[in-house]
């Protein structure tokens, strides 16, 4: 654009300097057209006067018809004289006020445009304003975008961190039992929701050690590892009340340090041993704890020293790997698996916890960090917006001041070329008013001259002197004309190209200059080339992400090479240990047959034994010493003498004891059953009885209430329920009463004469009604139900029963809730709710009604029964 309005700068001013060449001669060419064209005019017109002065001799007939045409003809010309002078007066003054309107609209555009200049100053000044803005905002932005990464990352970390934490936890959970468990949740749960003090936790949570030692310590901790230590009873027994109070489950065990009162122990001085208290690092104040716990523990070397030292020195020692051996003489131990350690788990649960803690506290940073930056970018967002607002308030009145200074200047142009055209009409109207002046002259020096056909010398002389100037001027005017009409042609095109093309050019390439500068070019280039700036930084930031990402999985793939080696130097191991172990399988079976063979004979040998019947006590004493070959001759020999008494039952004896036990133990056996069954008859009895009395209770309860509720219900009503029994007299025994007892009878009276009591089946379909309903009421009063569903208990009732069943539902609502249908409006006066079902294209729909509701729809079902 640049290169192009330079160019085009060039060819305007070209063509400047030539029109600047062609103007003065052209308006020279034309002067000097305008002076002959005057002049010829003037010589015409005077050559006219002299032929019309010629030819007056043959138009008039004598001297005063001559001179009265004359006088005639002045005094038109007068008039036309004077009205040319004031038209020509009157140019020359609108000529003046235009020039003075030109002043006026030149000062005016060199005051708007003073304050385009200002309005651009502004606007580029806000511009400027603008792009500082922006890059600031964008700053800000990358910065919060930043910010948001690393609290990404920190969120995974912590959630990472967290789950790692609940894992350690689980397990940790895992090593005690369920109760231990509930007990410190229990404990946890009352310091957080009343704010105790005093409460340390749990043994494990405050003392630390080498790695080394955790089994050491755990055997001798045991489960006091999860003591929790406090500062005195009094806490202790303030959380027990809460967890009874609260009725928590759990088992806890409480260490208070007031009750603590241990003495410290003197050890031996070996290298072979060390005290236990003196590797683990704890609070002072907890010292007491400690000394209960590890104070006479000693680690040693290995199980003989252990033995040593516990014996001399009246103290439990360990080894490093859990063997323990009492002070009392008691030696216990075994594989303790470390993946399961107690002590481990606790130190990644304290290392996890300060991590979070630490990250936590990183967070809480970044968070801040986050607030500042949402701070800054909304204020900055908020100038911004006001120095948009500004922008577009400042480049829409520099647009209507451009706008103005446009129309001022084509005002301008227009007020030029209305003055240009009012000189020439000027410079006309002078030269046809010098015309008409001399001819006004010539017709005043003609008045009272004889009356001529012909001119005079003079006249005659002038008319050839006129004629010939008329013809030299004509020829030279000619002339004048062709170069002038040349020149005119040569500065219209100049003019044209100037007008239409190369200046409209120029203005609109300054226009979009204009709009350019207004936007400021420098500060957009160097906000591009912030912009620029910042996507080359943010490239750069995701190489080196990139990069390090690479790297990580570099290292990844390495450690997965390395993981895969060992996998494969394992599965080997494995495979090794496998041909092992089914070697080992082969051997065991082989054992194991063998194992069954030797039981075999073993149990053929007893078998053996026990068919020789009983044997002397001296049996096995007696031939001890004695060979193989010796004892197999006397084997045969006893064989031999056996063989004489094979019809005698050898195994008698035996048998005797043998049934003699069985007999023992059945007796034994009977006895027992035999007690229990008198217990369990007896204990028969005792609930028959008191299922009989509590029947009889309630029978009566219900009666009671039954006799009650029916004179509510029925005024001076009687109502009594009877149990029937069956014929005879009464038996003895709850059982026995139990079983006579066929069922209830009920017996009303409505008109309140004892004398006219009748039973269920002498009563009407609206008194049955009644009965049923006292016998519910009855039946609630003695066992309440939390809600009862009736429906249309009112329809075969009066009116006056109906009205008290509603007071009775309504006065047993307090205590239950009462669900009816009905048709009738008593009920709906002891109603709190109501509800109407209706049947609507072919569904059943309920909706709740008003009071007001339910009595027309009552009313209206009860017309309609009618």
């Amino acid at each position: 654009m640049d290169a192009e309005l330079r160019q085009l700068n060039k060819n305007i001013k070209m063509r400047e300097d030539q029109l600047a060449r062609i103007t003065p001669k052209f308006t020279e060419l034309r002067a000097e057209e305008e002076g002959m064209s005057a002049r010829l005019k003037i010589s015409e017109q005077r050559v006219s006067e002299l032929y019309a002065k010629q030819g007056r001799g043959q138009q008039f007939r004598s001297k005063e018809e001559r001179d009265v045409w004359i006088k005639k003809e002045s005094k038109a010309l007068s008039s036309t004289i004077v009205t040319k002078e004031d038209q020509l007066r009157a140019l020359r003054d609108e000529v003046v006020q235009l020039r003075q309107r030109l002043a006026q609209l030149d000062t005016a555009t060199q005051e708007r445009n003073a304050y385009l200049e200002e309005r651009r100053q502004a606007m580029d000044q806000a511009n400027k304003a603008h792009v500082d803005l922006k890059k600031q905002r964008d700053d800000l932005t990358n910065s919060r975008k930043e910010v948001w990464r690393e609290e990404d990352a920190m969120k995974q970390t912590i959630q990472s961190s967290k789950e790692e934490l609940n894992r350690v936890e689980r397990n940790l959970r895992g090593t005690v039992n369920k109760s231990v468990n509930a007990g410190l949740e229990a404990v946890r749960r009352i310091i957080e929701e009343k704010k105790l003090e005093g409460v340390y936790g749990p043994l494990i949570e405050n003392l630390e050690c080498d790695e080394k030692f955790f089994t050491a310590v755990e055997v001798t901790a045991g489960s006091r590892l999860f003591h929790v230590i406090v500062d005195n009873d009094k806490t202790a027994t303030t959380i027990l009340q809460h967890m009874n109070r609260q009725k928590l489950s759990g088992e806890v065990t409480f260490m208070p340090l007031n009750r603590m009162n241990m003495k410290e122990t003197t050890y031996p001085d070996s290298a072979d041993v060390i005290p236990m208290i003196k590797r683990l690092n704890f609070n002072p104040m907890f010292r007491p704890v400690m000394l209960s716990v590890f104070g006479k523990t000693l680690i040693c070397r290995t199980m003989e020293v252990s033995s040593q030292f516990s014996q001399s020195s009246n103290l439990d020692c360990i080894t490093l790997a859990g063997d323990q051996v009492s002070r009392r003489g008691a030696m216990t131990g075994g594989f303790y698996d470390p993946r399961r350690s107690r002590m481990d788990a606790q130190r990644c649960k304290a290392q996890l916890v300060s991590r979070m803690e630490a990250d936590q506290f990183a967070m809480d940073k970044i968070v801040k960090r986050l607030g500042e930056l949402d701070g800054q970018i909304t204020e900055v967002l908020g100038n911004l917006q006001r120095i948009e607002t500004q922008q577009v308030q400042l480049r829409e009145s520099y647009d209507r001041e451009k706008v103005n200074v446009r129309g001022l200047v084509k005002e301008q142009q227009t007020l030029s070329k209305t003055v240009n055209t009012k000189e020439a009409i000027i410079t006309a109207d002078a030269a046809e008013l010098k015309g008409l002046n001399s001819t006004l002259q010539s017709f005043s020096a003609e008045v009272g001259t004889d009356l001529l056909s012909q001119l005079d010398p003079n006249d005659q002389s002038e008319l050839a002197e006129l004629t010939v100037l008329v013809d030299n001027v004509r020829a030279e005017m000619r002339e004048c004309i062709s170069q002038r009409s040349q020149l005119e042609k040569e500065k219209n095109e100049v003019e044209n190209e100037l007008s239409t093309n190369l200046c409209r050019r120029r203005d609109e390439l300054h226009q979009e200059l204009d709009d350019i500068s207004v936007d400021d070019r420098k500060q957009q280039l160097a906000e591009h080339m912030s912009d620029l700036r910042t996507v080359v930084n943010n490239l750069d930031r995701a190489k080196e992400r990139v990069s390090e990402v690479d790297r990580q999985v570099d290292d990844f793939k390495k450690q997965r090479q390395h993981l895969r080696a060992d996998l494969e130097k394992w599965i080997v191991v494995e495979q090794e240990r496998r041909e092992t172990m089914d070697e080992d399988s082969k051997s065991m079976e082989r054992v194991a047959n063998q194992r069954t063979l030797l039981l075999k004979k073993k149990e053929e040998c007893m078998h053996k034994i026990r068919e020789l019947g009983s044997l002397p006590a001296d049996a096995f004493e007696k031939y001890q010493g004695i060979g193989l070959k010796k004892l197999f001759r006397k084997l045969q020999e006893c064989n031999g003498d056996l063989k004489k008494y094979s019809h005698v039952n050898q195994k008698a004896l035996d048998q005797y004891i043998t049934f003699s036990e069985q007999k023992e133990r059945l007796v034994k056996r009977r006895d027992e059953l035999t007690e229990s069954y008198d217990a369990i008859v007896e204990l028969m009895d005792v609930l028959e009885q008191r299922k009989h009395e509590q029947l009889e209770f309630t029978f009566k309860q219900v009666s009671k209430y039954f006799s009650e509720i029916f004179k509510e219900l029925v005024v001076n009503g009687i109502g009594r329920l009877q149990m029937v029994r069956g014929d005879g007299d009464t038996p003895d025994g709850a059982a026995a009463a139990l079983e006579a007892l066929k069922g209830v009878r009920i017996l009303v009276s409505f008109s309140g004469q004892s004398s006219e009591m009748r039973d269920m089946q002498q009563l009407s379909g609206g008194q049955k009604s009644l009965v049923a309903l006292t016998l519910i009421f009855a039946i609630q009063k003695c066992d309440p139900a939390p809600f009862y569903l009736f429906d249309e208990i009112d329809q075969a009732l009066d009116t006056t029963h109906r009205k008290a069943v509603a007071d009775k539902v309504k006065q047993s609502a307090d205590k239950a809730q009462f669900i009816t249908t009905t048709f009738r409006p008593e009920l709906l006066d002891a109603a709190d709710k109501f509800y109407g079902v209706r049947f609507r294209y072919k569904v059943s729909t309920i909706e709740e009604v008003s009071r007001d509701d339910a009595e027309e729809f009552v009313v209206e079902q009860g017309e309609d029964v009618q």
